[in-house]
């Protein structure tokens, strides 16, 4: 019952926050702007836009439950492992990348609206935002998701309708082959067929967690 709730509620404040974000911050097609445009755009949305990147991180981290209690359907020992640690490290490594939106880009807004040096400001700015960002919470966060995806409807594929397990897989492959957006060649202006995968794969995520909560909640 517990995870049935979680597997549902997660995925909604997930989107919900994304959504929220695009409203009121143009996210994510606001980063593709000058680091100026996005302070003074994150300055003008206030204590508000910051709470809602704070939903936003604690909904990523919301999957640490879901990851643990989600391996009791997982059959073998050792794979029920596997996912479990795949799936609290994603939850993990998104949480960190996001939670810099609440405590380090808020600094940062201030500091260049008080006069600081733009050069500087924007050098900080985008060394987070290509590591936490980029490089922790994109890159490792939906390679990892993408592994616990694939392990978790393999192992689950016993307590599980065949159709949420084929699925499973083919948005696991898109979650993996979307990591490498930004990685060697395509390390300074990405890999738009990945990102479009990425986009499209989380959106079909969301989705099939509802869906795997509601089938274990009318069994």
């Amino acid at each position: 019952m517990i995870l049935s709730v979680l597997l549902i509620a997660t995925p909604v404040l997930f989107t919900a926050a994304y959504a929220g974000l695009g409203i009121r911050f143009g996210y994510p097609a606001i980063l593709r702007e000058p680091t100026t445009e996005i302070l003074r755009r994150f300055r003008a949305g206030g204590a508000g836009l910051i709470l809602l990147w704070w939903v936003f991180a604690m909904s990523a981290l919301l999957f640490v439950p879901v990851a643990v209690l989600a391996g009791d359907l997982v059959v073998d020992p050792g794979v029920r492992t596997l996912s479990i640690a795949l799936g609290v490290l994603a939850a993990a490594v998104q949480t960190l990348g996001l939670i810099r939106w609440v405590y380090l880009v808020p600094y940062l807004a201030r500091e260049a609206d008080a006069g600081a040096d733009p050069t500087a400001v924007d050098l900080v700015f985008q060394a987070f935002h290509r590591y936490l960002g980029v490089a922790v919470g994109e890159h490792l966060g939906y390679l990892l998701t993408g592994a616990w995806t694939l392990a978790f409807s393999l192992g689950a594929a016993s307590a599980l309708p065949v159709w949420l397990v084929v699925a499973g897989v083919v948005i696991a492959t898109m979650l993996l082959l979307g990591s490498v957006e930004f990685l060697g060649p395509f390390e300074r202006s990405g890999w738009a067929i990945a990102g479009h995968l990425v986009s499209i794969g989380y959106t079909i995520w969301a989705v099939w967690l509802v869906a795997i909560g509601i089938v274990l909640l009318v069994e």
